[in-house]
């Protein structure tokens, strides 16, 4: 544990995070302004169809699924932008021949897209609250679904951003996956709404299970399968594995 850097990784997350931070305009206001959007196009569809059920209110079950969603998309966007901007730059090739392992910088980048995604999901979750009333009837499952999802999605972003060089490479994952994987599992609707024939896609589907339990977080008296958490944070585990082996295999990363 002594030959790990320490004070190197701290480095990175801190330089990811003032990026973070200095990029307000896209990492922040934007989540901000497409949570409100949605939010304000569904509960306008819902006041002018009359969609109201007098035991739950279809906004309480669907700003929980918002939230993840955009926490998928920003911790996915944020880590591979940033890896690609600074390959084009050339600042990436200062950190792989500063005196710091790759392993190490892989495992600086998750820890920074997990804060990334904490303090996404935390100020999203401050200004739905002006507008409606959010009630965390288990906080700490809500902070351990947020952390896998960051962790996921923030080490999915890495390994795009680690070997892609245009941003059409990481734009194209993002349409064909992280979008359909945000949209399409559970985040605005109930397996029990979907047609049998496409219920067993969705049953197997594990980030329909993350949605679905984070939503848990927000109801009274919820039960848990805790295979299910398992399950994810193999998925997690298998994720981060694999962005390290990459980091650390590192072919043609820099042109």
């Amino acid at each position: 544990m002594s030959n790990i850097s320490y004070y190197g990784m701290k480095t990175i997350v801190l330089m990811k995070l003032r990026i973070f931070i200095k990029e307000f305009q896209y990492s922040i206001i934007s989540p901000i302004i497409s949570s409100i959007i949605y939010i304000v196009i569904l509960g306008t569809i819902i006041e002018f169809y009359g969609l109201h059920n007098s035991s739950s209110s279809f906004m309480v079950f669907v700003i929980p699924g918002i939230i993840i969603m955009i926490v998928i998309q920003e911790t996915y966007a944020n880590i591979s932008e940033t890896l690609i901007h600074m390959k084009q730059i050339g600042s990436f090739n200062d950190i792989l021949m500063s005196p710091i392992s790759r392993i190490e910088i892989a495992l600086s980048l998750i820890i920074a897209s997990l804060l990334i995604g904490l303090i996404i999901s935390i100020i999203n979750l401050i200004v739905i609250s002006l507008f409606f009333e959010i009630y965390f009837y288990n906080i700490y499952r809500v902070i351990y679904y947020l952390s896998i999802t960051s962790i996921i999605f923030g080490s999915l972003g890495s390994i795009i951003g680690f070997l892609s060089y245009t941003w059409d490479s990481q734009q194209s994952f993002f349409n064909f996956m992280i979008v359909p994987i945000s949209l399409l599992s559970g985040t605005f609707f109930s397996v029990t709404a979907v047609e049998s024939e496409w219920k067993n896609i969705f049953m197997l589907n594990p980030f329909y299970y993350l949605v679905s339990y984070f939503r848990k977080a927000f109801v009274v008296n919820e039960s848990y399968d805790f295979k299910v958490d398992i399950i994810l944070i193999i998925i997690g585990f298998f994720i981060v594995y694999t962005t390290i082996y990459i980091f650390k295999k590192g072919y043609k990363v820099i042109y």
